[in-house]
């Protein structure tokens, strides 16, 4: 009886430490950041940089001066973080009203057609996997608790997630403007700092490419600790995109100015 207890214990043992093995064989994924205006900030950051170099980019093939580069690209930069920044607060605005009425549509058929959204919710989730059983359980729970089951059918059925009353549509459109200016600014400080050194638009120019180079770069690392994705991937493809509409903007400026004959 003792060999045999021996023997069990043993074995139990060698079980909790394969077990132990394993989970650390398995290592947790990477939690990704939750920040609440992270969207406006990747989105707005990366369409300023590229906006704002490509504009840069078709002004210098044209040979403008670095007067006409500040001038006009300041102005474009405020313009497009303006409409931006509106834009952002109009859409989340009318995503918020939309989710406010999809709510009550829904807490008007869970209150007037219960059945029907039941039997709904309950082959939705058997369509998941869940046998019939659990499925009933798991609606029936939810319609002790009528908030939660409206939720709960926004979410599964209609894919809609539920209004956040502490969502600010104003704050959204803030931080798409401030961060659009921002990064935006990047490609147009080499025009600034390197004017007090050199009259070379070309030096000029190289500055800006660096600096534009720079500003991706360090936000596809960003979007990259941000997603909880690959840095060097992220970064990659950040500046890959950066560089073909700064590349596709300066062919067109050039071709412009000397195949089209468009001059001064």
């Amino acid at each position: 009886m003792a060999e045999a207890a021996g023997g069990d214990t043993t074995r139990l043992l060698r079980s909790e430490g394969g077990e132990a093995e394993n989970q650390k064989i398995s290592k947790r994924p990477k939690e990704p950041w939750r920040g609440e205006y992270v969207k406006s900030i990747v989105y707005a950051g990366l369409d300023a940089i590229v906006t704002c170099f490509s504009l840069i980019s078709s002004m210098s093939a044209s040979h403008l001066s670095s007067v006409d580069v500040l001038v006009l690209g300041f102005a474009n930069l405020v313009a497009d973080g303006i409409s931006m920044g509106f834009g952002d607060f109009v859409s989340s605005g009318t995503e918020k009203d939309a989710a406010v009425m999809e709510r009550v549509v829904t807490e008007w058929e869970v209150a007037n057609q219960g059945g029907p959204q039941k039997t709904q919710l309950i082959r939705h989730y058997q369509a998941l996997g869940m046998d019939l059983h659990d499925a009933t359980t798991v609606v029936n729970v939810f319609s002790k608790y009528r908030d939660i089951l409206v939720d709960e059918k926004m979410t599964a059925q209609k894919g809609m997630l539920p209004p956040d009353e502490a969502e600010k549509p104003w704050k959204s459109g803030l931080v798409t403007f401030a961060s659009f200016l921002v990064f935006g600014s990047a490609p147009l400080l080499s025009f600034i700092v390197l004017t007090p050194f050199t009259h070379s638009d070309t030096v000029k120019f190289v500055g800006a490419s660096v600096l534009s180079a720079l500003a991706l770069v360090l936000l596809g690392i960003a979007k990259a600790r941000i997603a909880g994705q690959n840095y060097a991937v992220s970064a990659v493809v950040t500046f890959f995109n950066g560089s073909v509409a700064a590349a596709a903007a300066y062919s067109i400026g050039w071709t412009l100015r000397n195949v089209a004959g468009l001059q001064d």
